[in-house]
């Protein structure tokens, strides 16, 4: 049986603790604020970060992992007695941490390295980590456990309604006329994954209107499935977040729901207040 290792990025958000529990490795993404770069969730948890964006003047940006700590992880692995890493990581079209993971692969020596790009982010990643993990317990091999993730890639969906527009405006997703006229209107664009890309679903006004939205969207797909996982993704606002989380319950008895957060890294681009929901239709 081939000895595989399970690598993923710190934007699944994890935790010391699920990481451990599914015996996955974790390569952190860092944030910028100014001249110090912090590792997220290693140098900075997500509670120190949204505390620390209150009193920054200007955003901070965000690094993905060099390639050298790729490297240093994989030929510990290969030491290890590992014959092949997994890397699952976030969207290759928002982050280069999944062609880093590839370059470092090609130049370690007596392990193979092959590369998930999941597409998405957050807690829809650790969905696929999670399932690579549990493959690799039962003895899967490589392949069956890449069709896998395929087979879950097409049954996972995202939306999510930011808070403030400011940091969509200088990532790039909207330019100054959208930011202002937007930002007057109280716009609230829903956003979704399309190609591996976060772009603009629907705008609505208003949030009220914007989650009355999502919760039909959510409903088109879950109604019809026996069995859905459910998260409710925030940033910083977990009570917006227990909120949706119990309406979703009263609603769809069959879905199991849970909460996450936004991490600094996908918290930098979204903005601090932005919520989103993601879910897996199991069958």
């Amino acid at each position: 049986m081939t000895k595989i290792a399970i690598v993923t990025d710190s934007t699944a958000y994890l935790g010391p603790k699920r990481a451990k529990e599914l015996g996955v490795i974790v390569v952190p993404l860092s944030v910028v604020f100014g001249e110090e770069a912090y590792q997220e969730e290693v140098e900075l948890s997500s509670a120190d970060f949204y505390e620390k964006l209150k009193h920054e003047e200007k955003l901070p940006t965000t690094s993905q992992p060099a390639v050298g700590l790729f490297v240093e992880t994989f030929e510990r692995l290969a030491k290890e007695g590992f014959e092949v890493v997994i890397s699952i990581h976030l969207s290759s079209k928002i982050s280069g941490t999944y062609q880093s993971a590839l370059t470092a692969g090609s130049m370690v020596e007596g392990i193979e390295v092959i590369g998930y790009d999941s597409g998405i982010s957050c807690e829809p990643q650790a969905n696929f980590v999670a399932e690579a993990a549990k493959l690799v317990k039962e003895g899967a091999d490589p392949q069956t456990i890449i069709d896998h993730l395929d087979e879950v890639k097409k049954r996972t969906n995202a939306l999510f309604v930011v808070h403030d527009l400011s940091h969509l405006h200088r990532g790039g997703r909207l330019n100054a006329a959208q930011l202002v006229v937007g930002s007057l209107l109280k716009i609230k664009p829903i956003l979704h994954f399309e190609d591996g890309s976060i772009v603009p679903l629907e705008k609505v006004r208003t949030e009220k209107k914007a989650w009355a939205r999502v919760k039909e969207l959510f409903a088109e797909e879950a109604s019809s499935a026996s069995s859905v996982k459910a998260t409710v993704i925030h940033a910083n606002r977990l009570d917006g977040a227990e909120k949706l989380a119990d309406e979703i319950r009263s609603q769809f008895s069959h879905v199991d729901v849970s909460i996450s957060h936004f991490g600094p890294v996908i918290g930098t681009h979204l903005g601090e207040g932005s919520i989103g929901l993601t879910w897996y239709i199991e069958k």
